[in-house]
């Protein structure tokens, strides 16, 4: 009798003793709880360039100044061209800046990166667009020919800059020999905003072979900008009618 009754003993301990572990692992110490449970959240910074793509215009001779933003960084950016290449003229600064007065016209795609000073790892880059545009633009309405004894014809000229023009147009037929004709001119305030405004020339010729050239240009005094361009003909026209 007493050796049953020792052996009930042992057993109540023992279940005694499991009862206690499976107690602490209801607690917290589950390994598959512990296991599946999601890691905390970090603060993770990500650092966006602000703005667009598409940049806004530039014009030749003109100064452009540009900031460039960015959000989600904790310290200073720094800025930088990765690929591409600015418009000859500009310039971007470490700060962000964008800035110069650019040399020619033209579609300049390049791609810029902000960096978070001591933190490679933050790095971010965006392509971007900029057009410089022609301020001043000319272009055949109705291209030089030969009409009897005349060369005649008319151009399209365009003023994209923000500023009104002081444009002086001429026309000139260049004889083979290096002698040049008047054969169209105006002087006029070319305001801004204005396309395709259409210019007529036409003039009586000799006899002979002319190559004509169209030239424009235009002054922003205030600013002390001159904006030329031209077009000629490919060839000489050859007028074969009178003496």
């Amino acid at each position: 009798m007493e050796r049953v009754l020792n052996m009930v003993l042992l057993l109540a301990g023992a279940v005694g003793m499991a009862g206690c572990q499976l107690g602490l692992v209801g607690a917290g110490d589950d390994p598959a709880q512990a296991e599946g449970a999601p890691a905390a959240p970090q603060d993770q910074r990500v650092v966006v360039i602000e703005n667009d793509s598409e940049l806004p215009s530039a014009y030749p001779h003109r100064l452009y100044e540009l900031r460039l933003h960015a959000h989600g960084g904790v310290s200073t950016l720094h800025w930088k061209v990765e690929k591409g290449t600015l418009p000859p003229g500009m310039k971007l600064e470490d700060n962000g800046l964008l800035h110069g007065e650019p040399e020619r016209p033209g579609e300049f795609q390049f791609t810029v990166s902000a960096i978070e000073a001591g933190n490679r790892e933050s790095a971010v880059q965006k392509g971007f667009v900029l057009r410089v545009l022609a301020a001043l633009t000319l272009n055949w309405k109705a291209p030089a020919h030969v009409s009897g004894s005349r060369i005649e014809g008319s151009v399209e000229v365009t003023n994209t800059s923000p500023d009104d023009m002081d444009l002086t147009y001429y026309v000139l037929a260049v004889a083979e020999n290096g002698r040049a004709t008047a054969i169209g001119y105006q002087h006029f305030v070319l305001r801004r905003g204005t396309v395709a405004k259409e210019l007529p020339f036409g003039e009586t010729l000799p006899h002979g072979g002319y190559v004509v050239h169209v030239d424009a240009v235009g002054e922003v005094a205030p600013r002390n900008l001159i904006y030329r361009t031209d077009l000629k003909t490919p060839g000489p026209l050859q007028v074969t009618v009178g003496p």
